[in-house]
């Protein structure tokens, strides 16, 4: 394990130079991996650990959209692709990769197959963190582990076929066997982790949720919407407002900062954008800052937790879900930026 100093906060990290695949593929030889849910991160992590030649294998519900997918990615009925409970039986490492409600759904399922010594691997902390309102609480004689892709399961794999890792955080909540860590860091090399860096469950469903309501997405579709609006009602064609938003920082601004950072941004702008953006960014993190300590608490209280446990159980989620993203597929900005999509070198006909 290595150490890496960002301003003076160490932090714990694990290189793929430092632990090899080959050593993870050690680590793993006389395991079987069940895939419990090919949903979101079912299919690249999965996928990716297959192609590392690790044993594993899929539970999934017959008859469902999901059981095909896995059928058309190559997992084999009765071979390699199970119902979850005969899945269960067969592993010695549970990743249990269904949604929150989903995993809250199915729990006794998966804890009746939890014998001693085997592991429960999570993507995210949220049904251990929050376990008073989830139900989950493991048994005590088996591991309980954690590795959380910074992405999604597409990214993954994408990265993952074009020889990239993507980063993960990983944790160890129980430790039964002795062997939580060995197992934990293996399995994040193995589906394709760039490096991994040190968390908790209570970390990284804190920070998890704070960031998708926040700038991974809640924060940044209310940005964008406001900022094409301010645009639209001063007379700008979507188009414009649509190029100006969303299109010049998705796919100009943001590689490059992915690149190089936000630093190498500014000194790399016209005078004009950078004096703007260092003169307007500290009144953005400021009207902002409130915003992000609500959220912050409503996390760390569990009432975001509870909310999301309350209404994606509901029988008509789906048909909510539904309407609440037409709503976002239908407005007039996203509607342009189909349509700039369209116009895109790589997709012109």
């Amino acid at each position: 394990m290595a150490k890496l100093n960002f301003g003076g906060v160490e932090e714990n990290v694990v290189t793929r130079e430092e632990f090899p695949l080959s050593k993870a593929k050690e680590v793993l030889k006389d395991e079987t991996i069940a895939i419990i849910g090919y949903g979101v991160q079912g299919p690249g992590q999965s996928l990716n650990l297959r192609d590392n030649g690790f044993n594993v294998i899929i539970g999934q519900r017959q008859n469902s959209k999901s059981w095909d997918k896995a059928v058309k990615d190559g997992w084999v009925p009765g071979v390699t692709l199970f119902d979850i409970e005969e899945a269960c039986q067969k592993a010695t490492i549970i990743q249990y990769l269904l949604s929150d409600a989903g995993q809250i759904t199915l729990w006794e399922t998966i804890k009746k197959n939890l014998t001693p010594g085997k592991a429960l691997y999570f993507s995210h902390g949220f049904g251990i963190t929050y376990k008073e309102r989830t139900g989950i609480i493991p048994p005590a004689d088996v591991d309980v582990i954690l590795i959380a892709p910074k992405g999604s399961g597409t990214s993954l794999r994408r990265m993952f076929l074009e020889g990239r890792g993507l980063n993960s955080s990983y944790a160890i909540f129980q430790d039964a066997t002795g062997k939580a860590k060995d197992r934990v860091v293996a399995l994040g090399i193995g589906v394709g982790s760039g490096y991994l860096f040190e968390t908790t469950f209570k970390r990284e469903v804190y920070s998890d949720l704070t960031g998708e309501r926040g700038t991974l997405m809640g924060a940044i579709q209310g940005i964008f919407a406001a900022q094409y609006q301010v645009l639209r009602d001063k007379g700008h064609t979507p188009s414009e407002a649509f190029n100006e938003t969303v299109e010049e920082l998705t796919q100009s601004l943001m590689p490059l900062v992915a690149e190089n950072g936000m630093d190498w941004m500014y000194a790399n702008c016209s005078t004009t954008a950078q004096r703007g953006a260092l003169d307007w960014w500290k009144k953005f993190r400021d009207a902002t800052l409130p915003v992000f300590n609500e959220l912050y608490n409503e996390v760390a209280t569990g009432n975001e937790a509870q909310r999301s446990i309350d209404l994606n159980s509901q029988a008509d989620y789906r048909v909510k879900l539904d309407a609440e993203l037409a709503e976002l597929r239908e407005s007039e900005m996203w509607r342009a930026g189909a349509t700039v999509r369209q116009l895109r070198p790589e997709n012109a006909k």
